[in-house]
């Protein structure tokens, strides 16, 4: 069949569905963040945090605005080393004025890269640096807060460190 013809044969099929109504709608896929959230939602209550064996470094906050929070860090994830949407190496929550945590991003490490998780790719943080560990990638999702910054980075303008004990 000729090109021309082809083009014809696609427009008519195309303005049939059309009239018809039977148009067919794009695929919509769940995003990488609503994933995350699905998988961890759990963590909304600290406590669970907590009994999976994550513990609380200090709130990070950035130079240049913004915050990632209480980091809930579970050294037996960091060890295996190993990316699982479900078990993140870090949880994150903001402290509140009332000395609740909410919960607002996750957070997968790994010395293993370049690495990513479901397309997403990781940051290489090289070493030394604050954490005191070696070359790593990191990625930071920000699944219950909102980071006009973009989900995927690491500071957020809208999370502070002002109540952190």
């Amino acid at each position: 069949m000729s090109v021309a013809k082809y083009a014809w044969v696609v427009t008519i099929v195309s303005l049939a569905s059309i009239a018809s109504g039977v148009v067919a709608e794009p695929q919509r896929g769940v995003s990488l963040v609503d994933k995350v959230r699905g998988a961890n939602d759990r963590f909304k209550d600290v406590s669970v945090a907590v009994a999976e064996g994550y513990a609380p470094i200090p709130c990070a906050s950035g130079v240049d605005g913004g915050a990632m929070g209480v980091h809930y860090v579970s050294e037996k994830l960091l060890k295996a080393d190993t990316v699982d949407i479900a078990h993140p190496q870090a949880v994150m929550y903001e402290p509140g004025a009332d000395g609740n945590m909410q919960l607002i991003a996750v957070e997968y490490i790994t010395s293993k890269g370049p690495a990513q998780l479901q397309g997403q790719l990781f940051n290489f943080m090289g070493a030394p640096n604050r954490y005191g560990l070696g070359p790593f990638y990191e990625l930071h999702v920000w699944a219950w807060k909102p980071n006009p910054r973009g989900a995927f980075t690491d500071m957020n303008p809208n999370v502070t460190c002002e109540h952190a004990h």
